[in-house]
């Protein structure tokens, strides 16, 4: 490996490390994938986390969300969306869910509806651990 490779990681190292760390996240990457965790939600709540692999903005926020959970695993499904990789899947969640898209996002489903959306050094770990607990 050269200088520059040891120096600074690669954005295939980062987005790696973002999909593997903390909560134990789905990676969101289709429609039908969108459909069911809609529908599954009278189950159990689900939180979508839009997140951008190359904004430091988002990788930190992702960072403090996961860092600052402290519920059980099994009390609700976590969902990733790569932003990057899945950008048409970014705007068919705003359209079917009429929020307007941003980056990062986090939106929490119960009951197939939203009850709460919040973007940037907005979004509260503990404002969505109370929504959890009111569904679970």
């Amino acid at each position: 490996m050269g200088l520059l490779d040891k120096l600074f990681k690669s954005q295939r190292e980062i987005e790696k490390k973002d999909h593997n760390e903390g909560l134990p996240w789905q990676l969101l990457d289709s429609e039908d994938q969108l459909n069911n965790l809609i529908s599954n939600s009278k189950k159990k709540v689900k939180v979508i986390f839009k997140h951008s692999t190359r904004c430091g903005i988002s990788r930190m926020v992702l960072k403090n969300f996961e860092s600052g959970y402290t519920l059980d695993e099994d009390q609700a499904s976590f969902y990733l969306l790569d932003l990057l990789n899945h950008r048409e899947l970014s705007n068919t969640i705003a359209s079917k869910l009429n929020v307007m898209h941003q980056s990062p996002q986090v939106i929490v489903i119960d009951n197939e509806e939203i009850v709460h959306t919040d973007s940037h050094h907005g979004i509260d770990i503990k404002r969505v651990e109370q929504l959890i607990k009111k569904g679970a």
